[in-house]
């Protein structure tokens, strides 16, 4: 608990899912929450819920393959609260499909969503964290940053990606800012729906019904690596279903 309270928490996509679960937890243990997702309406009913338990969190609409809106929820978290402590980078897509579909639009948008958006996050946090002397950046990536199946060759590129990224992040980023990488395997998310091949979105779906863990499942781990001593690095958790191969 004394590890989270008080901590203000930047959180993307966190209108549903992992961003959802990982909101409720932290608020609960007393962290201040700026939240952001393009879904404005299930932002504010996610603040209601927070502050009818007695929580602390605002809202912001934001698209993170903008790079001005995630310096809009950065200075949102230095208005309100005087500070930001942890972004948690989590928004991603998954329009996954086999590479003969030639879905390059969609590939496009995995790119500017996984990789360009965690960029923004570091982009716009990186000098609030060098100037506090202090910060920690936690990135959602995925089981697929290390195997890759057919299908998920973009979006496991992207995941890869996050990872190169986040590793070259934490040897630079010195003794006082903090990196830590979340891989959640199958997780009971929306994620499926993404898929534009009818196929493909009825293999994930019954994946997920058949193992897939509860989002708080990964919202516990990122806790983990938060309430750490600020001397001690959780660099790379993996969460995944027992049944996952």
């Amino acid at each position: 608990m004394s590890g989270i309270k008080g901590k203000v928490v930047a959180i993307t996509g966190a209108s549903s899912g992992i961003g959802e679960a990982t909101a409720l937890l932290l608020a609960g243990r007393g962290a201040r929450l700026v939240l952001g997702a393009r879904r404005s309406e299930r932002l504010a009913e996610l603040v209601a819920r927070i502050e009818k338990a007695g929580g602390t969190a605002v809202q912001i609409r934001i698209d993170v393959t903008r790079r001005e809106d995630l310096k809009a929820m950065v200075a949102l978290a230095s208005e309100r609260f005087g500070q930001l402590d942890v972004l948690v980078s989590n928004a991603g897509v998954g329009t996954i499909s086999p590479l003969d579909d030639l879905r390059v639009e969609e590939w496009d948008h995995m790119v500017d969503v996984n990789v360009k958006g965690v960029l923004h996050g570091i982009g716009a946090a990186l000098p609030v964290f060098r100037a506090q002397g202090t910060g920690h950046f936690i990135t959602t990536a995925s089981t697929a940053a290390f195997r890759i199946v057919p299908t998920m060759a973009v979006y496991a590129g992207t995941k890869f990606a996050v990872r190169a990224i986040c590793e070259g992040l934490r040897q630079e980023a010195g003794g006082s800012l903090r990196v830590t990488t979340v891989s959640p395997g199958a997780t009971a998310t929306d994620f499926a729906e993404a898929s534009t091949n009818s196929e493909v979105r009825a293999e994930i779906t019954k994946m997920r019904d058949d193992i897939a863990i509860p989002p708080d499942a990964i919202a516990r781990a990122i806790a983990f690596a938060i309430e750490q001593p600020a001397a001690v690095d959780v660099t790379e958790i993996v969460v995944r279903p027992t049944a996952q191969s």
